[in-house]
């Protein structure tokens, strides 16, 4: 059965170093949550401690609203999926996989269904009696998750589980993982730093910086309604472009702001004053070279990328700011050419002097 895992108040201290602060969060039964954030931000921290593994310095943990602080880890009901695969390479998949049963005193007859099960749902029947040198890195990833599945745990745990991995197999894997959610069910946790995997797997984003959360939701939600300027840099690719920017005036129902020297009015009221320096954000796929929309800028095209699906423009404005462009499909565009750029202004963010979107 699926578990929650709540939040309340957690802290982690090294001495006086304070590195997670009053961490509050709800994750439902059965929901897959992403941590995201930047190297150093605590995301593995925070994975660590909910696993038992590093001690909780303040707060509470419950799971199904049973407190976990002093509980060992063995205990929690967690199975946890790390960045190196850390198989015996002395033994074939099949005893990689029984081994963790057979240490916790299960009998043969317990084990082997199991372990068959576990193969079956990772596709890795046929790789049972190998050693782990003769397989591939995606291979051994499978059997680092079987690992966890035959402890059939209340709670999955990844912590970047697909860094080792090339690209072509982190796309590959990412499916796996979503498919094996869907078949099982479990509650789970994943921890990565690629914004990319956390968009696609998630079924709620858990932004954190500097050991604090900057926001929670649907990863769309994020996409489309970022509380500030740090997740909306950080969800989406390619980044979302950032341009200086002034408030001329403030409306009952629209404002206008001065961005690259054009004055373009917003249909909604901000929050801030006119005179106020603020950011404006655009991201790259909602900008067009074609005519309709607020124009923006003429830019000047420094690189075009042709990638076949699209093609991206990295520009300077007037003003000697840098904007990235995403066209769909093969666009015909010279590089050191001018090219008028511009959007839909209901789709363009704006943020004050703190970074909070207004």
């Amino acid at each position: 059965m699926a578990t929650s895992v709540v939040l309340q108040k957690v802290e982690k201290r090294y001495g006086s170093l304070d590195v997670i602060h009053g961490i509050d969060l709800t994750i439902d039964p059965g929901e897959f949550v992403v941590f995201v954030g930047p190297s150093g931000c605590g995301k593995s921290t925070l994975l660590r401690m909910i696993a038992g593994l590093e001690e909780i310095s303040g707060g509470t943990l419950l799971l199904d609203s049973e407190r976990m602080n002093e509980v060992a880890p063995a205990k929690r009901g967690i199975a946890m999926v790390f960045q190196s695969y850390a198989l015996y390479p002395h033994m074939s998949v099949y005893k990689n996989l029984a081994f963790g049963l057979e240490t916790a005193g299960y009998k043969k007859a317990e084990i082997e269904p199991k372990v068959r099960r576990a193969a079956e749902i990772l596709q890795i029947e046929k790789l049972l009696e190998r050693k782990p040198k003769a397989l591939s890195g995606g291979q051994r990833q499978r059997v680092a998750i079987g690992r966890a599945i035959v402890r059939e745990p209340r709670i999955f745990l990844f912590d970047e589980p697909l860094s080792n991995l090339d690209a072509e197999l982190r796309v590959q894997m990412r499916v796996e993982i979503s498919r094996l959610h869907g078949n099982l069910g479990n509650t789970m946790i994943y921890v990565t730093h690629d914004q990319v995997e956390a968009m696609t797997m998630a079924d709620k984003i858990v932004v954190l910086n500097s050991g604090r959360i900057e926001q929670v939701g649907a990863p769309l939600d994020l996409y489309n309604n970022p509380a500030n300027r740090f997740v909306a840099g950080f969800i989406g690719s390619p980044k979302m472009n950032f341009l200086k920017a002034k408030i001329e005036q403030v409306n009952d129902g629209d404002t206008v702001i001065n961005v690259c020297g054009t004055s373009i009015r917003l249909p909604r009221r901000l929050k801030g004053a006119a005179g106020s320096d603020v950011t404006f954000g655009i991201r790259p796929e909602h900008l067009t070279v074609a005519a309709g929309g607020a124009e923006l800028a003429t830019v000047n095209v420094d690189l075009v990328e042709n990638l076949g699906g699209a093609t991206m423009l990295y520009s300077t404005t007037p003003d000697g700011q840098q904007l990235t462009i995403a066209l769909d499909g093969q666009q015909k565009v010279e590089r050191g050419t001018n090219v008028k750029t511009s959007f839909d202004p209901a789709r363009c963010h704006v943020f004050d002097a703190s970074g909070a979107t207004i």
